[in-house]
């Protein structure tokens, strides 16, 4: 069994992982900001333990570490997204995109980086987007930041590897989670129809690729894409 942390976990992808590491008997622990009502949910159903945490704030990461100690595997899976015009987006929303989706890994990296050195053993598990893979008009901070996670994933892999701590991601498409939830839906349709596979991601698809990377061994400095082939 494994102490297991999941950023983003009252909802979507960061759920259904938290929902698959505990079924399998691991110590979950899950970040989330403000859905109570959705983070309890999750604790009800899956036995898992929630702690309200903003990942870009650096000191609340540190406090909400000190609470559960040692992660063997760190899920960084906390985002926020945003479309429109790059020349819309304030200054203010483009660095609150950064600062959730890139110096949120930072903080929760960082802070877990002490046991990962002390047991000589850690997995990190990062999730960007097909988008920070190659781009997305009118989501131009959003790939920008899923970039930056793909490269900060590849360059930890390296330099952390060493340390037996391996760091992997998932790169998910078109996943039927709330950032769907103002597309329209003929434009959902239309994406299922151009993917291979014929249907657009779940929650538990993405899910089942996170756990998969945990317990790879050999594995690190991989971008696995959960796409169902949409974008190869």
């Amino acid at each position: 069994m494994s102490t297991v942390l999941i950023t983003g976990g009252s909802r979507g992808i960061g759920a259904a992982t938290v929902e698959l590491f505990a079924a399998r008997g691991d110590t979950v622990w899950f970040l989330y900001e403000k859905e109570h009502e959705a983070a309890k949910a999750v604790a009800e159903k899956t036995g898992a333990k929630p702690i309200c945490c903003d990942v870009a704030d650096g000191r609340a990461v540190r406090a909400a570490f000190e609470t559960i100690g040692h992660v063997d595997i760190l899920v960084c899976n906390a985002g926020i997204c945003h479309s429109g015009l790059m020349s819309m987006i304030s200054e203010d929303r483009w660095d609150r995109l950064f600062a959730v989706n890139v110096k949120g890994i930072y903080h929760c990296v960082n802070a877990a980086m002490p046991g990962f050195l002390q047991h000589q053993k850690g997995c990190v598990i990062t999730v960007s987007s097909m988008w920070g893979q190659v781009g997305a008009s009118c989501e131009v901070a959003y790939s920008a930041t899923k970039g930056a996670v793909i490269a900060m994933t590849k360059a930890l892999a390296k330099e952390l590897g060493p340390s037996g701590i391996r760091v992997n991601c998932v790169a998910p498409g078109v996943i039927l989670t709330d950032m769907c939830a103002n597309v329209d839906e003929q434009i959902l349709a239309e994406m299922a129809q151009e993917n291979p596979l014929g249907r657009n991601g779940t929650p538990m698809d993405v899910a089942q690729a996170i756990v998969r990377l945990a317990d790879s061994e050999f594995i690190t400095g991989h971008v696995l894409s959960v796409n169902g082939g949409y974008v190869i």
